[in-house]
């Protein structure tokens, strides 16, 4: 029965789910109906938790507005949620953020996590040139 319950799901699960965690900025653009038009609508916040896996697998969004905290759970497979893009990565030391809730201002903000990419970093023979020619470095 499990077998096919798990085949089931997997129709309705995304070919490719966005690849993000706790702690990071996204935009999550959602797919609003009004009367018989459709419209995308922007949410961008912190992620604050991801819960569950599989076909039912949630995250959680918050963002301050006007200094009102506003928190949406998120499907991560609904066909309601047209994209999510990650604005900035965090650093966080949790998997789930609920004390954000109880903070304000700068005390809120979460770091952000700097990715150090090979092509960043210059190549240490370069410096080893310069040493063995003589020049001195000013």
């Amino acid at each position: 029965m499990n077998s096919i319950i798990k085949a089931i799901e997997a129709e309705y699960m995304k070919k490719e789910p966005p690849k993000f965690d706790v702690g990071d900025t996204v935009k999550v653009w959602v797919k609003v109906v009004e009367g018989n038009r459709e419209r995308l609508q922007a949410f961008e916040g912190a992620v604050i938790a991801k819960r569950s896996g599989g076909v039912r697998e949630t995250f959680t969004v918050r963002r301050v507005s006007f200094g009102v905290g506003i928190e949406r759970i998120f499907p991560l497979h609904s066909p309601r949620i047209d994209r999510v893009e990650i604005m900035r990565k965090g650093r966080v030391r949790r998997a789930k953020l609920y004390y954000l809730r109880n903070l304000s201002g700068k005390a809120a903000k979460i770091q952000e996590k700097i990715v150090v990419t090979p092509k960043d970093k210059k190549p240490a023979k370069a410096k080893a040139v310069k040493a063995a020619s003589g020049k001195k470095e000013g």
